[in-house]
């Protein structure tokens, strides 16, 4: 079993390629990887960025694929319109479930997606999305509203299925509340997943290791709706359990889960 995750290089080692190589890892899939971008970055914030250029990350991809049977791939942070336009081109004609976690900003504040290149990101890559995963404010810049209640959250939901995405789910951990609450809506299904809030700073990197967690499921076999609930109490127990490490937003556990064998409280509505 083999995925793929074409994003940016956290030189802090908890988010980005670094995130997802680990969770792959616990997950039991070998991880290749295609890096869009180096950071300077640490748990206090990303301090420096340097891309890679077009042609390079369409030779790390294209050297995958060629030589690979890669079974899932993620993007993580893409940063430009052309480096978008590099993934959406190669993965075209590819039949490989994809999931697209729309990185813009760090947890610092710094951007990690141009805003010019969103609109890039809405007609090139979500049209071949399988599964995206925004949390509310990348939801909202790209669809453009304001997200504030359920009702809200369920015809943002909608404007990313017209936009081409077979599955969406829009996470709650930006919202209010005892619980943080997933809503996972296609075109003809709809279910949400409810988690107790954990009050935390050591947050660094859930967003990667979320939809890390449901790429490598996916790569393993495992049918959609299974493949997103385990992935939430990967990410759950990676943030109920602390390294400790750094003076910022520390990253999350990627040893938890197994540690737990998986075991956490997890409520699923249908």
């Amino acid at each position: 079993m083999i995925a793929c995750s074409i994003a940016g290089s956290d030189s802090g080692g908890g988010a980005g390629i670094q995130a997802d190589i680990k969770t792959f890892q616990e997950l039991g899939v070998f991880a290749t990887t295609a890096i869009t971008s180096l950071t300077a970055q640490n748990t206090l914030g990303v301090h420096d960025i340097v891309p890679m250029t077009p042609t390079f990350l369409a030779h790390q991809l294209q050297a995958i694929l060629d030589d690979f049977d890669v079974s899932a791939i993620k993007t993580g942070m893409l940063y430009d319109e052309t480096l978008i336009d590099v993934v959406a081109t190669i993965l075209k004609e590819k039949e490989i479930p994809l999931v697209v976690d729309p990185v813009m900003v760090a947890k610092g504040g710094a951007n990690l997606l141009k805003r010019h290149a969103v609109e890039a990101l809405r007609q090139q890559l979500l049209p071949q999305t399988f599964i995206c995963t925004p949390n509310i404010p990348e939801a909202e810049v790209i669809t453009g509203m304001k997200i504030q209640h359920e009702m809200d959250v369920l015809k943002a939901a909608k404007q990313f299925i017209d936009m081409g995405v077979k599955h969406v789910v829009i996470k709650g951990g930006h919202a209010q509340g005892n619980y943080a609450i997933d809503y996972v809506v296609s075109e003809t299904s709809f279910f949400s997943i409810e988690t107790p809030r954990i009050q935390t700073a050591s947050t660094h990197g859930t967003g990667c290791t979320f939809s890390a967690a449901i790429t490598a499921n996916l790569a393993k076999g495992l049918q959609l709706k299974k493949a997103i609930i385990e992935a939430k109490k990967y990410v759950q127990l990676a943030i109920a359990e602390p390294l400790g490490i750094g003076h910022g937003h520390g990253p999350t556990n990627h040893f938890a889960y197994k540690r737990a064998c998986g075991q956490c409280e997890v409520i699923v509505h249908e």
